[in-house]
């Protein structure tokens, strides 16, 4: 069949079959008077597998989940870290750094996406625009990091509802009580996913307002504090900037010590900012897609700016960095953010339960989203044939259900931090997974490269309005993908600091690395070396929505629904 008879399909139906369609004639045109419901069929032209995804996710869900995605316990509990190794100044710089390599890597993203919104994202442009071999080893690389990561969250979930539940017999939670709360966050992670996108949509709508209300108290809290609004009226301005200093001196002292710890601080931030990516999984799911995802990147870089930069400008303003309570921070409750040990040194006593109410939110949150966005990649990979052609299967709703069964197995992996052995190798493997983060930023970039050649060589204008564009490209790709490469091949520097030594340092900074070769040379040479498409043989056409998935909401009746559009 001719690719661009393939372009689009469009199916009244909500067939749950994975089918093997040959001709545009199989497909049931779509019925314009169904009450706004449809969905874009997207049959693979190499596989013929259909995408039944359905785009049921609407404008404010999908700029909660941009935001979701960006704002949580990295900010919560793991700045105090990021102060404590870099000092205010220094984690202050470290969160710039990662925030412009975020925003770099967002504008290549966006594009990609506002051109092509479709199942798979950032792995299906790897596959697409780079190579079959890319797509597949950054696929199931990003997978095992996620399924590796949901256990983890469901952990620090359990974890942070023990802050009300210290057993003072053993000054800590019961280990009967810990398998009930892990099983019920389970349990309830779960069913939001399988209730369907809508239900997910919704929950992280819901959890997106709480914390960004968390967020924004802190925040002028923070500041009322630091101007001497506290109980003990003592006016702090940057006083902690001079004395300890702006910067820390981490693993070593002096100022070698200094650029060490900023620089292992930018492997904090990027946890911080993790799971950004994530919102391209969301394409294929999402009504009107086009304009939705190009505002949801707009508005990220001022969240970027206002949440994380203002939030730990203001961490760094309240806490010094050899502050006792952060070096005693265990990280894993509300005793440990650096806004509740701001807040305790200033006299107020009231905010702890408050803020891990909303850490709590958080966390329950990104085992949320990690589940969603894990079943995601992996339908997307079986659709483009990269993975069995079962886990591809959907119920009549849209749901990938095999997909989301298969990431939802590895939720067990939660108990093991029952057993004190196992806790370490599963913080081990949490550890392990880190670094993927920057390799998939990476990627992202060098897809955007291989599809602005695409574009120049076979003549599409990427200037289209209704697409996303940025005059200042390729230099933001060209920036993520230099920064990436640095961090990710020196991220691992301590262990070859005399005497600091560690062989499970080394293997956790770097093997990713070999992971990464392996499931690309091992699918290159599986699949019979398929060599590297120039830039006019690469598919710029097949499988890509056309303008009729772009269905814009009716006008706004009043003023206030106005307001909360331009808002969200």
């Amino acid at each position: 069949m001719d690719i661009e008879e393939e372009h689009v399909y469009f199916n009244e139906g909500k067939g749950s079959d994975v089918e093997k369609v040959s001709s545009p004639s199989e497909t049931p045109e779509y019925d314009q008077e169904q009450q706004g419901e449809y969905e874009d069929v997207k049959v693979d032209v190499h596989t013929h597998r259909r995408d039944n995804l359905q785009r049921n996710l609407q404008q404010r869900h999908v700029q909660m989940i941009a935001l979701a995605g960006t704002l949580g316990t990295g900010l919560f509990l793991a700045s105090g870290k990021a102060i404590l190794h870099a000092g205010p100044a220094g984690a202050l710089i470290a969160y710039l750094l990662v925030g412009a390599i975020v925003w770099a890597m967002i504008q290549s993203l966006a594009e990609m996406m506002c051109y092509a919104p479709i199942a798979g994202g950032y792995i299906h442009y790897a596959e697409r625009f780079i190579h079959p071999s890319a797509g597949f080893a950054i696929g199931w690389m990003q997978w095992y990091s996620g399924i590796i990561s949901l256990p983890i969250e469901i952990v620090s979930a359990s974890v942070i509802i023990g802050f009300w539940d210290i057993d003072p017999a053993i000054n800590d939670i019961p280990r009967s009580h810990m398998v009930g709360y892990i099983t019920g966050l389970a349990i309830m992670c779960s069913a939001i996913n399988y209730f369907g996108v809508r239900w997910f949509g919704e929950a992280e709508f819901v959890f997106a307002i709480i914390k960004i209300l968390l967020i924004l108290g802190l925040i002028i809290a923070g500041l009322v504090v630091d101007l001497g609004g506290g109980p003990n009226h003592d006016r702090i301005g940057f006083r902690y900037w001079d004395n300890p200093g702006a910067f820390a001196p981490y693993p070593v002292e002096g100022n070698v010590g200094k650029f060490t710890g900023w620089f292992t601080t930018l492997m904090q931030a990027a946890f911080s900012f993790s799971g950004i990516e994530s919102l391209a999984m969301a394409c294929a799911e999402v009504a009107n897609p086009r304009a939705n995802m190009k505002k949801a990147a707009r508005l990220l870089f001022y969240r970027i700016l206002f949440f994380y930069i203002c939030g730990i400008l203001i961490v760094g303003m309240l806490v010094p960095y050899n502050d006792n309570n952060l070096l005693n921070s265990t990280g894993d409750g509300a005793a440990s953010s650096p806004f509740v040990i701001a807040f305790n040194r200033a006299g107020i006593k009231v905010l702890p339960s408050i803020i891990n109410a909303g850490i709590l939110t958080s966390a329950f949150s990104a085992a949320d989203s990690q589940l969603y966005s894990t079943s995601r990649m992996l339908y997307g990979l079986a659709v483009r044939g990269q993975a069995p052609r079962i886990l591809a299967k959907t119920t009549k709703n849209g749901t990938p259900i095999a997909a989301l069964i298969l990431s939802t197995v590895f939720i067990c992996l939660a108990y093991m931090s029952l057993s004190d052995g196992a806790q370490t190798v599963l913080n081990w493997l949490s550890n392990l997974t880190s670094i993927a983060t920057f390799i998939a930023w990476g990627t992202i970039a060098v897809a955007f490269l291989r599809y602005k050649a695409g574009c120049e060589a076979q003549g599409i204008s990427r200037k289209e309005s209704k697409y996303f564009y940025n005059r200042f490209q390729p230099f933001p790709a060209y920036f993520a993908i230099f920064w990436c490469v640095v961090i990710v091949l020196f991220n691992g520097y301590q262990v070859f600091i005399k005497g600091m030594w560690s062989t499970s340092d080394f293997f956790i900074a770097y093997i990713n690395l070999p992971i990464v070769a392996i499931l690309f040379f091992g699918h290159y040479f599986w699949t019979g070396r398929q060599p590297f498409r120039k830039a006019s043989e690469i598919d710029m056409f097949s499988n890509i929505p056309g303008d009729e998935v772009d269905v814009p909401p009716p006008p706004a009746k009043n003023a206030v629904t106005k307001f909360f559009r331009w808002l969200l």
